[in-house]
């Protein structure tokens, strides 16, 4: 599913959750993958000032969800292995939230776009 403005979200959500739950992810860690893709979804719209899109598939009792979008000059991939920031902090929450709920986390740069590939068992 493609997003490309902040009131795309709520939709964007409500697909996650239904298609990660009809790949066979009980609905509580449908719940966090739903959280996740919104987070990574959020720091798009801010940090690229463009939309992505958002893909899921199931094989061999995992769930893969892609959350792609373009890269923009001065774009960097995001970092991962980060220590969540201080309760105090403004920012920064984001990717180190994502890490912590998922199983596993990747990101990389295909054909121009910056992928963050998030699994969680199912």
């Amino acid at each position: 599913m493609r997003y490309a403005v902040a009131t795309d979200l709520a939709a964007l959500r409500a697909f996650v959750a239904a298609r990660a739950v009809a790949l066979g992810l009980p609905e509580e860690r449908a719940e966090l993958l739903v959280l996740a893709v919104s987070e990574l979804a959020t720091n798009t719209l801010q940090h690229t000032g463009s939309g992505g899109e958002v893909t899921l598939h199931a094989a061999r009792g995992r769930l893969t969800c892609d959350v792609v979008n373009q890269v923009r000059d001065g774009t960097a991939v995001p970092v991962l292995g980060r220590p969540m920031p201080a309760a105090d902090a403004l920012r920064g929450r984001g990717l180190a939230i994502v890490e912590r709920i998922c199983d596993e986390v990747e990101t990389s740069v295909v054909a121009g776009s910056t992928r963050v590939r998030i699994h969680l068992d199912l």
